[in-house]
């Protein structure tokens, strides 16, 4: 299964360990945010739900509604509760793309506190690396002779920052609120 697959999978998972949903509410919150990871179609979304089924990591439950089509609302099980719990315990990989790490804010409320520092300081240490680089290239270009580049790079220096600024923000309040006790 290709890693963006994987990690649809465990994001579908996510979602539905919040409340049930049916594919067309798990469509419609993922256009909430497609800026930032894209928009998934429907053509991987229901395939998605239709696997879970199989592996008995959702229940269905089929609505029958007047006048129009039977709602199908999915419901997380015990199973794929632990199966989503082993993939938040495993950390994000350092240089994960915003797209991954997003995913992963999408679930923070499924995280231990622990875990959702750890994925937040990693992530924080990626945006200070890139900072960094692109400081050292800024400083390397000519303003006139490189503008489009220096336009490109002034850009990623803003948002590094500012994500960072977020990250450390972010990383103070988790670290005083109560802890989310990890499921074994």
């Amino acid at each position: 299964m290709p890693k963006s697959t994987a990690s649809f999978r465990y994001v579908m998972l996510g979602l539905l360990a919040q409340q049930p949903m049916s594919g067309y509410d798990v469509r419609r919150l993922l256009q909430s945010i497609s800026w930032l990871t894209g928009t998934p179609s429907a053509g991987s979304i229901y395939p998605s739900l239709r696997r879970l089924l199989q592996g008995e990591l959702v229940t269905v439950d089929v609505q029958v509604r007047q006048d129009r089509p039977p709602r199908k609302v999915y419901t997380l099980t015990e199973a794929g509760r632990r199966e989503l719990q082993r993939w938040l315990e495993r950390p994000v990989a350092p240089g994960a793309s915003m797209k991954a790490f997003v995913n992963r804010l999408i679930l923070a409320g499924s995280q231990s506190s622990t875990a959702l520092q750890s994925d937040m300081q990693q992530r924080r240490s990626d945006v200070d690396g890139w900072r960094s680089s692109l400081e050292r290239i800024r400083a390397s270009l000519d303003g006139d002779k490189d503008r489009g580049h220096r336009m490109v790079v002034d850009y990623a220096l803003t948002v590094a920052r500012a994500e960072i600024a977020w990250l450390s923000d972010e990383l103070d309040r988790v670290s005083q609120e109560p802890s989310i006790p990890e499921v074994e």
